[in-house]
């Protein structure tokens, strides 16, 4: 009785911790930046009473359809291990984004994940999470190398010319190790078993080796897709916040703004936000855009597509059973 009241008490304290420091973490961001906050108050409340105000409640109803392919892709990875439906896997999703919200470069979506299945060997989902998450960077990697060449080409070719051409080769050269990484997942298994202090790590990820080159091609294409939600959802938020250019000029400064955040590693919970904003403003700021406008669309994009469902992951988090019988934590 000792063990299980300990339990129950240590469950109910973690449920709480997360609830608190997700609460606490969404108010320190938004709420605590005066200027920010303010200013952006300001744009919001101006865009909501113009005529394209149906474009936030467009990219709002978006939100499912981003993270459900999250959770395609999860239903997918995680047949190796276990039976998931779609549902399973949309909760499964939820937790691990709401868990990932309060932990550098959202390391608890591994956790959120791991504790939603029921397999005595649900561990060795790491592996699987780690296919998906670097499925969703390759995509990034693709369409965001397309992005940033528009850059290099149209606002520094002609300047320098030699360190246009070798960020050119670096983008291709990143591109092609990527997709060879993702597609011969079983060499980097085999790398892991032959260090001998990552040798125990190798029944954690050994199911990477496991999914074929037709599951990999799929999991690519649902992770362009859900690039492709995530793309539409920060246009149509830069059109709602009057930022005026091409069409190609929209899809080549976003997906450039992906790359680069992408990149950017994560020091702090919060520095996934901030990389984005950043670089999304440095980008658009070449094609002569208002800093304010662009650093709008973007919090707009982080709220809707983080913020908010990471408060709706709290639900599924509170339901969560941390201990299964005969299961390991």
């Amino acid at each position: 009785m000792n063990i299980a009241s300990n339990r129950r008490f240590l469950l109910l304290a973690a449920k709480l911790l997360v609830v608190i420091v997700t609460l606490y973490l969404l108010y320190s961001t938004i709420f605590t930046a005066p200027d920010t906050f303010l200013s952006w108050q300001t744009i919001v409340r101006n865009a909501i009473s113009s005529q394209h105000s149906w474009l936030f409640i467009v990219t709002a109803l978006l939100i499912p359809f981003n993270w459900g392919f999250e959770a395609k892709k999860w239903k997918l990875l995680g047949q190796k291990l276990e039976p998931i439906s779609f549902l399973r896997a949309y909760r499964a999703v939820m937790v691990g984004l709401t868990l990932g919200f309060i932990t550098p470069n959202r390391l608890g979506d591994y956790a959120g994940r791991v504790l939603e299945l029921k397999s005595k060997q649900r561990l060795e989902a790491i592996g699987a999470i780690f296919i998906g998450r670097f499925c969703q960077l390759v995509a990034t990697v693709i369409v965001g190398s397309v992005g940033l060449l528009y850059f290099i080409v149209t606002f520094f070719w002609a300047d320098y010319p030699g360190v246009s051409l070798s960020l050119i080769f670096l983008l291709m050269a990143i591109t092609a190790t990527t997709l060879l990484l993702l597609y011969n997942a079983q060499a980097m298994v085999a790398v892991i078993s032959a260090i001998k202090p990552l040798r125990k790590f190798v029944n954690y990820v050994s199911v990477m080796g496991r999914y074929s080159f037709a599951e990999i091609s799929k999991l690519l294409i649902l992770s362009l897709c859900r690039y492709a939600v995530f793309l539409l959802q920060f246009i149509l938020l830069l059109i709602l916040f009057e930022v005026k250019l091409s069409a190609l000029q929209y899809v080549c400064g976003v997906a450039g703004t992906f790359f680069i955040k992408s990149i950017v590693p994560s020091v702090s919970l919060l520095s996934d936000l901030g990389a984005r904003e950043l670089s999304a403003m440095y980008l658009f700021g070449l094609l002569d855009q208002d800093r304010l406008q662009v650093l709008s669309a973007s919090l707009s994009l982080w709220l809707l597509n983080i913020a908010v469902p990471s408060v709706v992951g709290l639900y599924f988090v509170l339901r969560l059973r941390f201990f299964r019988k005969g299961a390991a934590v």
